[in-house]
């Protein structure tokens, strides 16, 4: 971690159905485009996803998830030799590949929970691993958004994911953490969590949020168009700097870097 600073995670979907900007990056000539991108905009990681995990998505199987993410990782790998990249992926095959293919980290929405052969395969590789608080999964994680207190329960849940993962050979010091924002949570859930990060940032574990251009955003603002929802996504990343977050996950790198460089001078 670079000390006092809140890392950047650009945002590379490899997908056709992601909530925002599905189909953008398909082949591997665009998604070099888009990481030099990220990078020359601010970004300290890159983040692969070839598996789109927004609510109600039809989940591929890993082999299509590996067929659409392999092209576009080695050519940035070879494009970028010195990224550090991350894989949103569920799948422990598919992680296994990515590593080979010199992915840095593995960035799992479900914790472990998916794949009961995941944390084994990170101990192994020894990489970071951001474990995701999430319910049930794409088709039913909205019916599961059902708390006594939110902010108590997510963090026992990654709590129990932590100690699965170290339970399998995981060290404490490749974990993330991620409070999971908009997997299984309403509005007001987030907003919740959002008023009381510092419950998660106390903690050993670097935090890891991703705020940009979600419903709960959309929803505050009254703005159905995701890729107008910069404004709201800079004020949650504001929030994120006041509670001492590691690292956001982001779209727009560009701005989103002006925004921490700006508001790391305030606080």
């Amino acid at each position: 971690m670079l000390e006092n600073k809140l890392l950047i995670m650009g945002i590379i979907n490899i997908t056709p159905d992601s909530f925002s900007d599905g189909g953008l990056y398909l082949d591997p000539e665009s998604s070099l485009r888009r990481a030099i991108s990220c990078i020359n905009d601010g970004a300290n990681i890159l983040d692969l996803g070839a598996q789109s995990t927004r609510p109600g998505a039809d989940y591929i199987s890993e082999d299509i998830e590996v067929m659409r993410l392999l092209p576009c990782l080695k050519k940035i790998r070879s494009g970028l030799p010195n990224s550090i990249i991350s894989i949103d992926t569920f799948h422990s095959k598919v992680a296994k590949r990515s590593l080979e293919h010199g992915a840095n980290l593995i960035n799992d929405i479900s914790g472990g929970r998916y794949d009961k052969d995941m944390a084994k395969l990170i101990a192994d590789a020894g990489c970071d691993y951001v474990i995701t608080h999430s319910r049930g999964n794409s088709k039913t994680m909205n019916s599961l958004a059902v708390y006594k207190d939110v902010v108590n329960e997510v963090f026992q849940e990654l709590l129990k994911l932590t100690d699965n993962a170290i339970s399998n050979g995981v060290q404490p010091n490749q974990i993330i953490w991620d409070p999971g924002l908009g997997f299984a949570k309403n509005n007001e859930h987030n907003l919740t969590i959002l008023r009381n990060l510092e419950k998660f940032t106390s903690e050993q574990f670097p935090v890891l949020l991703g705020p940009s251009r979600k419903r709960f955003i959309g929803h505050v603002l009254n703005e159905e168009n995701p890729n107008k929802r910069i404004y709201g996504t800079s004020a949650v990343v504001c929030r994120c700097i006041d509670a001492k977050v590691d690292m956001v996950r982001v779209h727009d790198v560009y701005e989103i870097s002006q925004v921490i460089s700006m508001s790391s001078q305030i606080w």
